[in-house]
């Protein structure tokens, strides 16, 4: 069984708490796109990132000083969006670690897939940039069916808990021998029973409360999923489905 999940923009960088194990299983393919997007003038950049001046400065430096395979850090460290902050990787026992890094996937636009423990440069590079290199117009094209056939394990079944930017570099190849679940934490809309409203940021919190509750089972089969119960969501077994795994946030 397979996790997907996205990253953050946000990035930092942690060679303190623990060493990376491993290095991202696409690096010669990312190493294309940093010498890409250094060719690229400034104004060129910006508007690749759909950034402000800022960010875009900081991004630019990041780029033309970067290397590969110098001061990583573990990828489950390096993204630092509220996902992640819910996840509290940081305060895993070495099961959980180990259960992350067996199941668990990052999709990434500059790497392609990462393994929790592989070591990362900060970067920013968003799955929906448009690019023009190589023939290529886009990230989805760039990266082919070479994501799904990275992150698709023996068992064929994966639980997404990605955004449909990130999840549809997997999902368009999935094949009928796949179990492709996605998990949506959402509320009731007061005024429609049958709308169900999602919240970003408490999605976003939900998604690493759930790789977290996950690892904490060590969970071998999705169904195991349907216990989770976190902050006024639970399992909503008349909603959901084989492909679809309803988590209803009600209000007492």
């Amino acid at each position: 069984m397979r996790i997907i999940i996205s990253p953050a923009k946000q990035m930092k960088v942690d060679t303190d708490t623990f060493e990376n194990t491993g290095i991202p299983v696409f690096l010669e393919k990312a190493e294309l796109l940093k010498q890409w997007i250094n060719s690229l003038s400034y104004d060129e950049q910006k508007k690749l990132w759909n950034c402000n001046d800022k960010i875009a400065v900081l991004n630019s430096r990041r780029f033309e000083t970067m290397e590969l395979r110098k001061e990583l850090t573990p990828a489950i460290l390096a993204f630092d969006g509220i996902q992640y902050t819910y996840m509290g990787s940081t305060v895993f026992e070495a099961a959980q670690y180990e259960y992350i890094q067996q199941h668990l996937r990052i999709l990434s636009g500059f790497y392609g897939a990462l393994k929790p423990m592989d070591g990362v440069v900060p970067y920013r590079l968003e799955m929906q940039a448009k690019i023009n290199m190589n023939g290529y117009h886009d990230l989805y094209s760039f990266w082919g069916d070479s994501i799904y056939s990275e992150i698709v394990d023996d068992s064929h079944i994966i639980i997404n808990l990605a955004s449909a930017e990130y999840s549809k570099c997997v999902e368009k190849y999935i094949q009928s021998k796949d179990r492709f679940i996605t998990f949506i934490f959402g509320e009731l809309d007061p005024e429609n029973e049958n709308k169900i409203i999602q919240k970003g940021v408490y999605c976003k919190m939900a998604r690493g409360e759930m790789v977290r509750f996950l690892a904490e089972l060590n969970a071998k089969a999705p169904e195991q999923a349907k216990d989770f119960k976190w902050s006024g969501y639970r399992f909503d077994d008349y909603r959901s489905d084989e492909r679809t795994y309803y988590f209803i946030r009600r209000h007492s």
